[in-house]
């Protein structure tokens, strides 16, 4: 289980924190990620938390391809990061998990559009939905500062595709390592 802590301590700065879509979370100096299966305990304004699991949308090929090019997190050089967490709408949820994949990769080629952007940016989903979290997915991705216009780039090209239609709350928190 990973927990992202937001108050006035830990290890990232936080450089910005807005909400793409729907309500924010509290604007917090500093987020620091610990790593527990039980409760934390913190003075952080805010918690959220998500565990790994496996790949859901993406086939055997897709995977095959993400594994051989990308890089793990915690890089010496990826001094740069943002953390997303996303809610999809109960429509998304609605939908068999063959119409959620189409949606996925057929129609707005979520995983292909990521695979332009490895290994330069690192990334790793966390679920939270099963949890009893408020949102569905925290996205955790990390960078050297060289490749913020490549990350700029690789979320706006997800937020232009149908499978973003479906989400109605989204945060993004820019952060920097201290």
């Amino acid at each position: 289980m990973i927990h992202f802590v937001g108050g006035e301590t830990g290890a990232w700065r936080v450089t910005e924190l807005k909400a793409v879509t729907g309500e924010s979370l509290a604007v917090v100096s500093h987020v620091e990620i610990m790593e527990s299966n039980s409760i934390v305990t913190t003075s952080g304004l805010w918690t959220l938390r998500g565990f790994s699991s496996n790949i859901r949308y993406a086939n055997k090929s897709e995977k095959e391809k993400l594994v051989a090019v990308q890089q793990g997190l915690g890089r010496p050089e990826a001094t740069c990061a943002a953390l997303i967490p996303i809610r999809k709408s109960d429509a998304w949820w609605l939908l068999a998990q063959d119409e959620r994949r189409a949606i996925f990769e057929e129609q707005s080629h979520h995983t292909s559009i990521g695979l332009q952007y490895l290994p330069a940016i690192a990334r790793k989903l966390y679920h939270c939905r099963d949890i009893g979290e408020p949102f569905d997915f925290l996205t955790w991705f990390e960078y050297a500062s060289a490749h913020t216009n490549a990350f700029e780039d690789l979320v706006g090209k997800l937020r232009e595709t149908l499978e973003w239609k479906y989400v109605d709350r989204e945060i993004d928190i820019r952060l920097m390592r201290i």
